[in-house]
């Protein structure tokens, strides 16, 4: 009876760990007619218009409407994530948008949260858009979200 248990005692282990996996999902709206909505992430080609789900954090992510722009966005306007549970204040999920060169204004693009801290994010209508980075010291601009698995939804031409 004891192993009997012991074994019930590792499978409720191992669901309570599975529940509280750590997942994040982006998901693009692309309401330009043109271009590919691609998802990066240390140079890795994550999506290319689909949604992704990151089994754990999603780091230094960036994303962009592909309508003839560099390998990284150059050229493009560029929403840059970091996706991740907190761990103790300030310590979780982050987006913005990027105009800070190479990148440039090339179409309307926003963010939000979803799942969590709905309602957060920001739009860039235009070049001069004050939500966005233009140089590395607007850190102002940055959306926090501080909650666990947290999702987010970028849009093009909304």
């Amino acid at each position: 009876m004891s192993s009997f248990l012991k074994l019930i005692a590792l499978v409720a282990a191992a669901f309570v760990v599975g529940a509280q996996a750590e997942s994040h999902t982006v998901t693009f709206q692309n309401s330009c007619g043109k271009g590919v909505p691609t998802l990066k992430a240390n140079g890795v080609t994550l999506s290319t218009g689909g949604a992704y789900t990151s089994n754990g954090p999603l780091e230094a992510a960036i994303a962009y409407l592909d309508v003839g722009c560099g390998a990284n966005g150059e050229g493009c306007t560029t929403i840059e994530t970091t996706l991740v549970n907190p761990t103790s204040p300030g310590s979780g999920s982050s987006t913005d948008i990027s105009l800070i060169p190479p990148h440039a204004f090339s179409v309307t693009s926003g963010f939000g949260y979803y799942n969590g801290c709905d309602g957060a994010g920001a739009d860039c209508t235009n070049a001069n858009c004050p939500t966005a980075f233009k140089v590395p010291t607007d850190t102002h601009v940055q959306v926090a979200c501080q909650v666990d698995n947290v999702d987010l939804v970028i849009t093009f031409c909304d």
